[in-house]
């Protein structure tokens, strides 16, 4: 703690100008406070990527994505499914495997048990002895080398790799693939292509990334941004903001530029923000270490 007063460290009021210098180098406690635009994807940029869509698609639900990006994600779980399938028929196969191994062995068992009781004139000594012996020496053994064991990498100390652990169960895959933002199925058919009306102003020389204001409604000539709630109209694919949904697209349902008749479902709300720290820009709080104080 720094000092309060002079050569006075030990004061019962703990002031604001200490607490904020502990709170800087101390790393005990937190305390929440709200995320600023830096931590928030734009709304024009892909969900997976983070990155401005070069072919912005969006789903029933309103997420945002590249099309090469989303399209990837999808081959990829596929992929995923087949390995996966692979495994879980290798362990049905398994499983049925050693059913019918249990099955066989319990036959000899009962065999072996109606030979001892009904004949009498071989001892027990004399019928166990071979049998048991070349039985276990072909059924079981000592060496880390049998059973393809001698490709693998051992490691004793895991109770995973021990002789007498048991490989763990596989489910069934799922092949549904599920949206990764909102985790509702998706298929490649559901998705919508989405066009950005770009703001025309003949005096901006800068780039298209490196230009604040980028695109506009084509139907108010809005600018659009994180802070206006925007819609995709789904027979077109354009970006409009919902004050222009409002206004003028519900009351009478048509399309403004197609004047092609809209349902409810034309109208896709734009999901806005959302970064791999947190899902939406709604209620975003963040950790700030401060000093904790105990009696």
């Amino acid at each position: 703690m720094t000092r309060h007063a002079r050569n006075c460290t030990a004061g019962a009021v703990y002031t604001y100008h200490e607490k904020r210098k502990d709170a800087q180098t101390s790393g005990y406690g937190t305390n929440s406070q709200r995320l600023g635009k830096d931590s928030v994807k734009n709304f024009d940029c892909c969900s997976l990527s983070l990155q401005p869509c070069a072919n912005p698609v969006i789903t029933k639900d309103g997420h945002l994505f590249d099309k090469e990006a989303i399209l990837q994600y999808m081959v990829t779980k596929k992929v995923e499914y087949c390995r996966k399938l692979k495994e879980y028929k290798k362990q049905r196969k398994d499983e049925d495997a050693e059913k019918e191994e249990s099955a066989a062995s319990e036959q000899r068992k009962l065999l072996e048990k109606f030979i001892k009781t009904e004949t009498k004139i071989v001892s027990d000594s004399v019928l166990e002895g071979p049998s048991t012996s070349s039985g276990s020496r072909g059924s079981s053994s000592i060496s880390n080398m049998v059973n393809g064991r001698d490709k693998q990498l051992p490691s004793f100390w895991l109770p995973s790799q021990a002789p007498t652990a048991k490989a763990l169960k596989v489910a069934k895959p799922d092949k549904t693939i599920y949206c990764p933002v909102s985790g509702q199925p998706l298929k490649a058919t559901d998705l919508i292509e989405v066009k950005f009306t770009l703001v025309q102003d003949p005096d901006d020389k800068k780039s298209l990334i490196a230009k604040e204001s980028r695109y506009m409604c084509p139907v108010t000539h809005d600018i659009l941004s994180n802070s206006v709630p925007c819609a995709v109209l789904r027979p077109t694919g354009d970006v409009v903001t919902m004050e222009c949904v409002e206004k003028f697209i519900k009351k009478d349902m048509i399309h403004p530029l197609t004047n092609e008749k809209l349902t409810e479902q034309d109208i896709i709300p734009l999901q806005r923000g959302g970064t791999g720290y947190a899902q939406t820009n709604d209620n975003l709080e963040g950790k700030e270490k401060r000093p904790a104080l105990q009696a």
